[in-house]
């Protein structure tokens, strides 16, 4: 998800194993880790953000996902 951040890339790149090693040592398989997360984002979502913006950032996390995947076509 290449965005100008506030945070480093350091610091993303930490959490972010941070929270693969969580997953990893659960031995949560892809569709719980996926499942997981995706409450996650909710939460975080309904917790931080106002109510009126709360759709648009769902669809703008969305979008960003999408953007991010790298599929292959055979």
């Amino acid at each position: 998800m290449a965005v100008k951040s506030k945070y480093t890339n350091k610091q993303v790149e930490d959490l972010i194993t941070q929270l693969l090693t969580v997953l990893d040592n659960a031995e949560a398989k892809a569709d719980l880790s996926l499942m997981v997360l995706g409450n996650a984002a909710t939460t975080i979502i309904n917790n931080n953000v106002a109510p009126s913006q709360r759709t648009q950032v769902a669809l703008s996390f969305g979008n960003a996902l999408k953007s991010s995947i790298k599929v292959e076509l055979h």
